[in-house]
C-alpha cells in the first residue's frame, strides 16, 4: 500500500528530497507517525475585513486571527483508515501564542473518484478541498488548494470562492539548516491576502499502531462525500 502522497505524484514522488519522501512516505500500515515542532518566524493574517473569516474558522480549527512572531508550533501527521477504508493522514498544527494555543486541523485522502488528494478541513470534516502536488527545483513539495465543497448533514453544495481562500503550502528540507521549513500562503481573489504563516521544523518518528492513534487528532465527525 503506498502512501497517499506517492499515489498522487506517480514516478515524481522520487524526485522528492530523500528527507521529504520519508515524511510523506508513510501509510496506515507503517506503524509509524510523524510529529514536527518546532517555531513559525511569522504568523499573520490580512486586513481587519478579513477578521469575519477567521472569527467563523475558529468554531470548528479552520485558521484564526490571531499573528506573531517566533511562535512555538507542532505539526501531527498520523496515518490511519477511517471508518469508510479510506487512507487517512492527520495534519494537527498548534500555535501557541504564549496566553492562548491555536490549532489547523485537517485530514487528507486520495479520492479514486476525484483522481487526486482530497483535503477534509477542520474538526468536523465540514470543508473538502481538492489538492494538486507538485516537486519544486529543490525537491521540496508543493500543495495547492482548488474547487472546495461544503458537506452538512443532506446538504452539500460547491463553496463560493468569496467566501474563502486558496491555499499555496510549500514544504521542503533545508540542509544548511539541516531542518524542515514550511511557507503557507491564503489569499482570496477579491479580499487579498487572508492567513499564513513560515517558519522550520524537526521531526521524529514515534511508532504507533493503527489502532492506537490519539483520539485528539482525529475529526469529530468523519464525511463520506468527497
Amino acid at each position: 500500500m503506498d502512501s497517499i502522497y506517492r499515489t498522487a505524484l506517480g514516478t515524481d514522488f522520487e524526485k522528492l528530497h530523500p528527507r521529504i519522501q520519508k515524511r510523506f512516505g508513510f501509510n496506515s500500515s507503517s506503524g509509524i507517525a510523524s510529529i514536527g515542532t518546532g517555531v513559525m518566524d511569522s504568523v499573520w493574517y490580512g486586513r481587519m475585513y478579513t477578521l469575519p473569516f477567521l472569527y467563523i474558522g475558529t468554531w470548528r480549527n479552520i485558521m484564526f486571527p490571531q499573528k506573531g512572531t517566533n511562535v512555538p508550533f507542532t505539526i501531527e501527521n498520523y496515518a490511519y483508515q477511517d471508518q469508510f477504508g479510506r487512507e487517512t493522514v492527520t495534519w494537527i498544527r498548534t500555535y501557541d501564542f504564549g496566553n492562548q494555543r491555536r490549532r489547523f486541523d485537517a485530514t487528507m485522502i486520495y479520492s479514486c473518484q476525484r483522481n487526486r488528494v482530497v483535503d477534509y478541513l477542520g474538526t468536523h470534516q465540514h470543508l473538502a478541498v481538492d489538492i494538486d502536488l507538485a516537486v519544486d527545483e529543490e525537491g521540496g513539495l508543493r500543495l495547492r488548494s482548488s474547487e472546495q465543497r461544503f458537506y452538512e448533514g443532506i446538504i452539500g453544495f460547491r463553496f463560493p470562492m468569496l467566501f474563502s481562500g486558496t491555499a499555496d503550502v510549500r514544504e521542503w528540507y533545508d540542509d544548511s539548516m539541516d531542518k524542515y521549513r514550511i511557507d503557507v500562503k491564503v489569499t482570496n481573489d477579491t479580499w487579498g491576502p487572508l492567513f499564513g504563516y513560515s517558519g522550520s521544523f524537526d521531526t521524529a518518528y514515534i511508532p504507533v499502531l493503527e489502532d492506537h492513534i490519539p483520539s485528539h487528532v482525529k475529526p469529530v465527525r468523519e464525511e463520506k462525500r468527497e
